[in-house]
């Protein structure tokens, strides 16, 4: 478990002060970093991914504290022993936990990587750590659970 919390507050730690800093020096600018391909571009997201469901909150307060507490009840109950799956449930978590905060204090998420190079939404470290974490996931899910007869928590099948 000191695993899963190490990793989760590195998440939520650097999600806040790169947001901090976004706030305080690309608010009212934005900065290329490599011309055409990467920008920092502040942006207040008052909904998901491409910008759907604007100003509905609460829907993405509701759905990501059910998910956090499915995930903890999860590592709780099942104490699983695999690494790459504590590495990827720490991942999501942790970068759940980064756009709640902002979703909570500031009814909005501050996101500030602008990839230009092939047009995609600008995005935070906590939305790195929930895709990353849920890549891993689905790796662990295709390509190691239940293999060679173990199961998530490490024990052997019978």
């Amino acid at each position: 478990m000191l695993f899963v919390f190490i990793i989760l507050t590195v998440c939520v730690i650097s999600d806040f002060f790169s947001k901090m800093l976004a706030y305080h020096m690309f608010r009212l600018e934005e900065i290329p970093v490599i011309k055409d391909v990467l920008y920092f571009t502040y942006v207040e997201n008052r909904g998901a991914a491409f910008g759907i469901l604007q100003n509905h909150r609460w829907i993405f307060i509701t759905v990501t504290i059910l998910a956090m507490i499915a995930i903890i009840v999860y590592i709780a109950w099942k104490e699983p022993k695999n690494k790459m799956l504590l590495v990827s449930l720490a991942l999501i978590l942790g970068g759940g936990i980064g756009n709640l905060i902002d979703r909570i204090s500031l009814s909005y998420v501050i996101d500030f990587i602008d990839v230009r190079l092939i047009h995609f939404p600008v995005f935070n470290i906590a939305d790195i750590c929930v895709v990353c974490g849920c890549i891993l996931l689905c790796i662990y899910i295709l390509f190691f659970d239940g293999k060679n007869g173990e199961t998530e928590d490490g024990n052997l099948n019978a």
